[in-house]
């Protein structure tokens, strides 16, 4: 809150009879509160990533990213190696400009069948990514997204127009696959967005930032047309199996990811 609020609050509260003190204790007493608060909601911002609450540890959640290390996932097809994903300041980053390591997705040890997935993802300006569900993980598979449905990161804003045009490319969508249920768009690069994922029975649903962005049946001769109207047709395994890994796409700009956790819906 700037000085210039506090002056004007001050005022407001002030009596008709009120004099100006010589330190103006009053404008100092708001000040040293208003600093407080903000060092204290700083505070609790800093703690709140990457930890789960007492009620979301009773309600079954699991962190999938303790904020430290990488541990519980690997690159795709190639192991526990360096590679260019790692974890500075309590983020799960990708970054582009890494050099003389190996690159490529990075995948969950774990497979997930029903579930609830949330995240929090910024981008780099211009950055494009991925969340892909339901990944098979096997040499005849060359990468995460020739078998795994994809939640997309995107800095809309900073896209040519005509690769949003139909709706199948914007952030928060099922990637190639169909439109935004609902219009939404994500927060300029560098700016966290939240993000849920939930698949029960073969049925997906995207959020993004809290707004629902898709729902498809994986079971249905639709989800078939779907996939063979596009590119990923040409995937045989793509989009049939309904249990999985998790990965997130290294691609050509920088990706940020936190507040990873799951929690598996028992049937």
């Amino acid at each position: 809150m700037e000085i210039i609020h506090l002056q004007v609050w001050c005022t407001l509260l002030k009596p008709t009879n009120y004099k100006p003190m010589k330190n103006n204790l009053l404008l100092k007493a708001g000040i040293l509160f208003f600093s407080t608060l903000g060092c204290i909601s700083y505070s609790q911002e800093k703690t709140s990533c990457n930890v789960l609450t007492d009620a979301e540890k009773q309600a079954g959640w699991t962190l999938l990213f303790d904020g430290k290390t990488t541990n519980g996932w690997h690159l795709y097809n190639e192991g526990n190696i360096k590679s260019a994903w790692s974890v500075q300041n309590g983020e799960l980053i990708c970054d582009p400009n890494t050099e003389k390591v190996q690159r490529g997705d990075l995948v969950s040890d774990n497979q997930y069948e029903n579930f609830d997935f949330t995240f929090e993802w910024k981008i780099s300006e211009a950055g494009n990514s991925g969340v892909f569900i339901n990944v098979q993980e096997a040499p005849e598979f060359p990468t995460a997204w020739t078998t795994g449905p994809e939640y997309q990161l995107l800095d809309n804003a900073n896209m040519p127009k005509d690769y949003l045009q139909d709706g199948k490319h914007a952030a928060g969508c099922v990637y190639s696959l169909s439109p935004l249920l609902h219009e939404v768009q994500p927060k300029p690069s560098g700016q966290w967005n939240s993000s849920r994922i939930v698949q029960q029975n073969g049925v997906i649903t995207f959020w993004l930032n809290g707004v629902e962005t898709g729902h498809e049946d994986m079971k249905t001769e639709r989800w078939k047309q779907l996939i063979a109207g596009s590119k990923l047709g040409n995937f045989p395994s793509f989009g049939k199996a309904v249990r999985g890994k998790i990965a997130f796409q290294d691609w050509a700009k920088g990706v940020s990811l936190r507040n990873i956790k799951i929690k598996e819906i028992q049937q």
